[in-house]
């Protein structure tokens, strides 16, 4: 319950940084990177820094799930490990690309390890690989991403 109190504030906090009057219903989906807590903690800084400006995840993810995939103009509060608010992100490009297409803008945009599609496809692989196994997948060049781009639009100060 305190992270849905700590979520709805910060939703507040936001709307009043526009100077509305915080509107009723609900914050938009609140959500951390990654599979672990670490993970959410250090991608999560880099959003809320201002250097990843992009994610992807496996489609077949949200097809075991029966979840909509995101859409441009989506809000999301973007969580640390610890389930903390730490920023709000606006999605800009939603595309469906083949893990073997992803391009070095990509990989450099999702801002992590040191930017390079190499890093990129080695540390996606391996993550990729856990998601494929919990879904009793294989693990495969062409598995298809949703790849989003995004901008952050609210950090508190």
């Amino acid at each position: 319950a305190d992270d849905v109190n700590n979520v709805q504030a910060f939703w507040i906090s936001y709307q009043e940084s526009l100077g509305q009057e915080p509107a009723a219903g609900e914050p938009p989906e609140a959500w951390g990177f990654g599979d672990s807590p670490e993970m959410a903690d250090e991608l999560g800084l880099l959003v809320a820094q201002g250097i990843k400006t992009a994610t992807c995840s496996l489609l077949w993810e949200y097809e075991a799930d029966g979840e909509a995939t995101p859409k441009v103009g989506d809000l999301s509060i973007i969580l640390d490990g610890a389930g903390q608010p730490l920023c709000l992100i606006k999605t800009t490009e939603v595309r469906f690309v083949a893990y073997d297409e992803v391009d070095a803008q990509f990989a450099y945009d999702e801002g992590e390890g040191e930017r390079s599609l190499s890093f990129w496809r080695d540390a996606h692989w391996r993550f990729f690989s856990r998601a494929c196994t919990s879904l009793d997948r294989e693990p495969a060049a062409d598995m298809p991403l949703v790849c989003e781009r995004f901008q952050l639009i609210y950090k508190p100060s």
